[in-house]
Formats: C-alpha cells, structure tokens, sequence
C-alpha cells in the first residue's frame, strides 16, 4: 500500500484534546486527594478539572470517529488512521476518567457537608 499525502487534521486535534482530557482528570483527582489528606477543605477544585475532562472527551472521540471516515473515505489522500483511532480511544477513557472523578468527589463533597446518609 503506497504512503497516504498528509494527516487528517482532526485526528491529531483528537489526540491532543483527549490527553489534555486524560491529563484534567489525573489532575483533578490528585487535587482532590491531597485536599482531603491535608484537610484543605478545596474538596472542590475537582470540579474545575473533573468538567472539563467529561466535555473534552466526547469532543475528542467525536474528531477521532469523523477522522477516520474521512481518512477511509479517501485512502490515498489523507492519512493518520492510527493517530485518530488512537485520539477516540483516549478521547473515551478520558470521558471514563472525568465522570469517575467527578461523580467520587461530589459524593465527598455531599458527604462532608451533609454527613452519611442516614440508615
């Protein structure tokens, strides 16, 4: 198979928002964490990181998906399929990871104000 021209530019885009999505998380939850060690009681900077990665990840996923339709649709031109296979994939664990950090430290927030849940 002869070497595709140039890359599809939204296969790259969707790498790279989905690192930042998979980077956001990470962040959020080890902000959350150390907050909750050293009782800083800013249990709610996860939400400045743990938003953003739940709506980049789809964007991510999204690029990555209508990359690789338009790289299958015109296979000598455009290349790239792996970078955006690799950009939907990541854009998908990104919004994984962002809805699990934001649903684990909201529960702690409504835990830390309201107390447990009563029996």
């Amino acid at each position: 198979m002869a070497p595709a021209g140039r890359t599809e530019k939204r296969a790259l885009a969707s790498l790279i928002i989905s690192i930042l999505a998979l980077l956001l998380a990470m962040v959020g939850f080890l902000l959350g964490v150390i907050a909750l060690l050293t009782a800083l009681g800013e249990l709610l900077n996860f939400l400045v990181l743990g938003l953003p990665a739940m709506i980049l990840g789809p964007v991510a996923y999204f690029l990555g998906r209508s990359a690789v339709s338009r790289i299958a649709g015109s296979p000598q031109t455009l290349g790239g399929r792996s970078t955006a296979v690799a950009g939907w994939v990541t854009g998908a664990v990104g919004t994984g990871a962002g809805a699990i950090v934001f649903l684990i430290w909201i529960v702690l927030v409504l835990v830390a104000n309201f107390g447990p849940p009563p029996p």
